[in-house]
């Protein structure tokens, strides 16, 4: 599944791919999660993935409390406190992070977290990359959770393992959905 994926994203085009993130962009910025978060934690999208660049550089404007996912052992990530884009840096696999001095968020302090995936369904299942660095992060944190997927790789069929967490809203181009609770 995670290679049929990755080859559909490689097949999207990239006038779709621009036109749906800035749409996912204004999704999770008009968000009322998005709109009260004090403290926010998304991921830096990489190549294939959504550009998030407008997510964090808005919520930093906004002066909210900003953290993105540090690597520091195999399947474990902190988050950490950036203040720019510029306190980014190329760490594991190539993937920008906060330098080693970044102050640490704490799980309980994030109120909304941005969450990438590979692919997801529309009730909240998430195809991750398969390493389990977020399904252990956001098991310790009381946060909304958001998926952001484009339509066009999204899937029915994704599979899930007890250890998976459920996503509380799915947003791609064409919308937000709200699940469980929320």
């Amino acid at each position: 599944m995670r290679r049929e994926t990755k080859e559909a994203v490689a097949a999207l085009d990239e006038g779709y791919t621009k036109e749906a993130d800035l749409q996912i962009f204004r999704h999770v910025t008009g968000l009322t999660e998005y709109e009260q978060a004090e403290t926010l934690f998304c991921f830096v999208g990489t190549s294939g993935e959504i550009n998030t660049a407008p997510i964090l550089e808005e919520a930093l404007r906004q002066g909210k409390r900003v953290g993105v996912p540090k690597c520091t052992a195999r399947g474990i990530m902190e988050v950490r406190e950036i203040r720019s884009l510029r306190d980014l840096e190329a760490g594991k696999y190539g993937i920008l992070e906060p330098g080693a001095h970044a102050p640490v968020i704490q799980p309980e302090e994030i109120n909304l977290a941005i969450v990438p995936c590979m692919s997801c369904s529309y009730d909240g299942r998430r195809l991750g990359y398969g390493g389990g660095y977020y399904d252990r992060y956001l098991g310790g944190t009381r946060a909304v959770k958001a998926v952001i997927c484009r339509e066009r790789i999204m899937r029915a069929d994704i599979p899930m393992e007890p250890h998976d967490q459920m996503m509380d809203i799915v947003i791609s181009e064409n919308g937000v959905r709200r699940l469980g609770s929320q």
